[in-house]
């Protein structure tokens, strides 16, 4: 065999070599570009500002929570737990008229629990917690990143107008937004696609069947297929100043 010969044959093996290493790399970090764009939704343009505007990074970085988090699968509560959550959440809510901080602290706490309870990382790690959520829930993640964030500041903008009445708003839309994330939390487990997307087992051949009870008051619940979904009660007239 020629010198020629054999040095062509270990240019085709170190191709080989080198084309399948390319290919388990991009295996091990998922699918990027507009398949994270898909899976992450708004949480990836959010990666891509807090990288000021360097896809490359942004797209490490998800893919990187991907690997560590995509295998997580969601322990399903028991019913006596989801009602002990959604109890805790109704709760919060009428708090909110005459304790608006207190009860988006409690909101906070209390994803922190449920998210716990699912078998994501323990509140205590909340940056951990937050990254596997992402994975899971990237479409209202950012609903317990603002809670989380109002409750620890203390409502950055509070008083602006001399009465309180900023804050007391941001606390509303704080505990508004995060109401998404309980709401796909304490509900039943979801089969998820490669793209993250979560679908009820059997919800594609299951009709909803909704009714209406009155609570007492202004409070309703509805119930969507045996789940009680808790509509939110806070006006801008009813909460008091913080």
């Amino acid at each position: 065999m020629s010198t020629g010969v054999i040095i062509a044959l270990i240019v085709i093996v170190a191709a080989v070599v080198l084309i399948a290493a390319v290919l388990m790399l991009r295996a091990r970090r998922g699918p990027g570009g507009p398949g994270l764009k898909r899976r992450f939704g708004p949480e990836y343009d959010r990666a891509v500002a807090r990288h000021d505007g360097d896809t490359k990074a942004a797209e490490h970085e998800l893919a990187e929570r991907v690997e560590r988090h995509g295998s997580l699968r969601e322990r399903p509560l028991e019913p006596a737990q989801r009602e002990q959550y959604e109890a805790r959440w109704t709760a919060a809510q009428e708090r909110f008229v005459d304790s608006p901080r207190e009860a988006v602290a409690e909101a906070d706490r209390l994803l922190a629990e449920l998210a716990g309870a699912r078998g994501f990382p323990d509140g205590g790690r909340y940056e951990e917690q937050l990254s596997a959520l992402s994975v899971h829930h990237a479409h209202h993640v950012h609903g317990y990143r603002r809670v989380h964030q109002v409750a620890r500041a203390g409502a950055p903008g509070a008083g602006q107008d001399g009465d309180g009445r900023a804050g007391t708003e941001e606390l509303r839309e704080a505990m508004v937004e995060a109401r998404a994330l309980f709401e796909e939390l304490v509900g039943p487990s979801r089969h998820r696609d490669d793209r993250g997307h979560g679908r009820e087992r059997g919800a594609e051949s299951r009709e909803s069947a909704e009714t209406t009870e009155r609570t007492g008051g202004d409070r309703t619940r509805t119930r969507d297929n045996g789940r009680a979904h808790l509509p939110w009660g806070i006006t801008r007239r009813h909460a008091k100043g913080s």
